[in-house]
């Protein structure tokens, strides 16, 4: 019998890999932004609570917002894998003063892998929670240049876990898909991208339905609890007011979260239309337990949230105009435990209920591949009430700030 050379068996090894294997498919999105402030509000004032404000609005600028690159393939009939990662991410470790203080330890995004028997798939390793409509759209198809506020807050969040999902129904009339998973729990704290800090998980649910006409519709859920380390070291926080709760009520809640919404989209020829709805409790986003003791970050122990929005557009051939009007209740409750109102005084009302009008415009280099390249510029409108006055400038009542954005985008 004739013997091969080393060369020869990995040639063989490689040719049997091949086989079974497909070559992995090689993606990127590149996304540059340039940001002019209207007022120097932006840049001088310092932002009142809860509001979600990103670096690259306060001040003028260019910025690279995604530079994502991924790979994805299939190594056997039914198992495949992706990986994504973003270097534009700015890294940070966790804060050993502050338990409670959110970081990003790493560019990976997401890496996970699927497997698909009898019908389910199921889906292991880090990447989005299933949580909103806009948070599981792809950063490349997005319509604006950024996010809703209950999209960039509470759906573009991703988490180590497990999900399994069942489609049903025809892809092409009446259908969809039913998901349910389980993760560890510290997408607020470490971007989800760490271990789990203690016992508890947060649990998902979502249902999307796909109708004949471009009708898409479904509804999601969440609920967990505080991404602190529970191993008996956990310290209550303290709220404001006579009737506030105890140390042992704070620590029985232990920042229930949760997450309920609703989304409904239509696309037909070239007009768009999408509303979303979501409420909850704020739980661990305004944490109110950790290792240190201070300040809850919120008013009330069930404080609760609401956000929504309305989009509309149109496009005929490379240009599409849109509008988005966009709202968020972070205390939509109305609930403290102090006599007086703790967001009002007698010079400003910094309420958390903050609204977005964007207006926006893309021109696509190609109307058959929209994503592949395009310009986007969009206007946020911006209610006035989500920067604290600047007594240096002579300010004494609320403040804000709008915002023209001009976003740069290629995709393969």
């Amino acid at each position: 019998m004739k013997r091969l050379t080393p060369v020869a068996s990995l040639a063989l090894l490689l040719a049997g890999a091949s086989a079974t294997a497909q070559t992995p498919t090689v993606g990127g999105l590149v996304q540059v932004w340039y940001t002019q402030m209207m007022d120097n509000n932006l840049r001088l004032n310092g932002g009142a609570s809860y509001y979600n404000l990103r670096s690259e609005f306060k001040e003028n600028g260019f910025n690279l917002r995604r530079t994502e690159l991924s790979i994805k393939g299939s190594v056997l009939a039914g198992i495949d894998y992706q990986v994504m990662i973003d270097p534009s991410i700015n890294t940070s470790s966790a804060n050993s003063a502050n338990s409670n203080a959110s970081y990003n330890p790493t560019v990976l995004q997401d890496v996970f892998i699927t497997y698909t028997f009898m019908g389910v798939q199921a889906k292991a390793g880090q990447f989005k929670t299933l949580q909103t409509y806009e948070g599981n759209i792809s950063s490349s198809e997005l319509l604006f240049a950024e996010r809703s506020q209950l999209g960039r807050v509470f759906g573009d969040k991703r988490d180590r876990g497990l999900v399994l999902s069942v489609p049903f129904g025809d892809a092409k009339g009446f259908g969809g898909r039913v998901s349910a998973g389980a993760f560890n729990g510290v997408s607020d704290l470490a971007s989800g991208k760490a271990g789990d800090t203690n016992a508890g998980k947060d649990l998902v649910l979502r249902v999307d339905f796909n109708a004949a006409g471009g009708h898409a519709f479904g509804a999601y859920a969440l609920q967990g609890t505080t991404d602190q380390a529970d191993k008996g070291a956990l310290v209550a926080k303290t709220f404001a007011g006579a009737s506030a709760p105890t140390a042992a009520q704070v620590l029985d809640t232990k920042d229930k979260t949760t997450n309920l919404g609703a989304y409904y989209a239509f696309k037909s020829g070239g007009l768009q239309l999408s509303a979303e709805y979501i409420t909850g409790l704020l739980g661990r986003r305004a944490p109110s337990v950790g290792a240190q003791a201070g300040a809850a970050g919120r008013e009330h122990l069930d404080q609760k949230f609401t956000g929504y929005y309305l989009t509309g557009g149109y496009t005929v051939g490379s240009h599409t105009f849109l509008a988005r009007f966009d709202q968020m209740n972070y205390n939509s409750g109305d609930q403290w435990y102090g006599a007086a109102n703790p967001y009002v005084t007698p010079a400003a009302d910094l309420s958390p209920k903050f609204t977005e009008t964007t207006l926006g415009y893309t021109y696509a280099f190609s109307p058959a591949k929209l994503k592949a390249a395009n310009l986007k510029l969009n206007y946020i409108l911006r209610s006035k009430n989500f920067l604290k006055p600047n007594a240096a400038a002579g300010q004494t009542s609320e403040q804000g700030g709008d915002t023209l954005v001009a976003a740069f985008q290629v995709a393969f």
